[in-house]
């Protein structure tokens, strides 16, 4: 009688988890300071518009036609906010013009005392942080730079390609259907990555800073083309605002991506820089979507791209 042997159905798992080297230790110190010092010089920002907010096109404050402004109004026995941009008004009583102080009492205020450094009215205090970690922020800046043109980072992992313009589209619908990279895809900055890296490095930096520095007084000598290409002292504040607006934007769409990608995993990239990574096992169908990031340790090894 010959013997029956059952086939193997045990199921083939389609991935495997290794743990890279994402990002050096240069480049996770430099992130940590940049993020000290956006926010340092956020709220010292926010602080100093306090003392006058109110935005203006060209070379004087024309209280009458500001681009956007922001007021404390009296409605009865009431204070309410409001902002102005152009000739449009709206109430935004809670947010810009009145917010609720520690005691909970509304006080007037472009933004509430917790978005600003110091919480309460100094401008002098603002100003002093503003340019300290203003300067701070630069020379990091200017390591970062180095540091990417000496270790090729810049042209290795942010340059972009043929293959990256013509990736667009297609990146734009993985990110639209919430769909996750796997292999040595998901080691690599994808293009819509790139390009706002790259827009941050060379566009929204050299801005606030020329902008920064045309405002002051003692740089008229230097600057002063600057300020005659774009209209004056008080264009350079508008855009000056107008681009720290843009890093916070950019800010916010940037947590919210490492949520989306997996919180956990980016954190550690970013403090350890060991990030786990779904390799398809060879030979294996990848049809499935990557199951979800496990919990237990992975053998390490070197990411090929740095």
């Amino acid at each position: 009688m010959s013997s029956i042997v059952a086939p193997d159905i045990t199921p083939t798992r389609k991935y495997e988890w290794r743990t890279i080297l994402r990002h050096r230790w240069p480049l996770r110190l430099m992130h940590w300071i940049n993020l000290l010092c956006m926010l340092a010089m956020v709220g010292s920002g926010l602080q100093i518009l306090n003392a006058h907010p109110a935005l203006y096109w060209g070379e004087a404050s024309h209280f009458d036609t500001p681009l956007l402004a922001t007021r404390t109004v009296v409605r009865g026995d009431e204070l309410r906010g409001e902002t102005r941009i152009g000739s449009a008004r709206f109430d935004t009583t809670g947010v810009l013009g009145v917010s609720a102080d520690a005691n909970g009492k509304p006080t007037s205020a472009v933004v509430p005392g917790w978005a600003m450094i110091p919480g309460w009215r100094d401008l002098a205090t603002g100003r002093r942080w503003h340019f300290f970690f203003a300067w701070a922020w630069v020379i990091n800046g200017l390591c970062y730079l180095a540091w990417s043109l000496a270790s090729r980072h810049l042209k290795r992992d942010l340059a972009m390609r043929r293959v990256d313009w013509r990736s667009i589209p297609r990146s734009i619908l993985d990110h639209l259907r919430f769909h996750h990279p796997v292999g040595d895809e998901a080691a690599r900055y994808n293009p819509l990555q790139k390009l706002a890296y790259l827009a941050v490095i060379f566009v929204l930096t050299p801005l606030i800073v020329v902008t920064g520095l045309s405002m002051s007084p003692q740089m008229d000598t230097g600057m002063g083309w600057f300020l005659a290409l774009i209209g004056g002292r008080q264009s350079a504040r508008t855009l000056h605002f107008l681009a720290m607006a843009s890093f916070v934007l950019f800010a916010v769409v940037h947590v919210v991506m490492v949520v989306y990608a997996g919180p956990i995993n980016e954190m550690r990239s970013m403090i350890t820089g060991r990030f786990r990574v779904h390799y398809p096992r060879v030979g294996a169908s990848v049809s499935e979507p990557a199951p979800p990031l496990p919990a237990e340790g992975v053998p390490e090894r070197e990411n090929p791209h740095e």
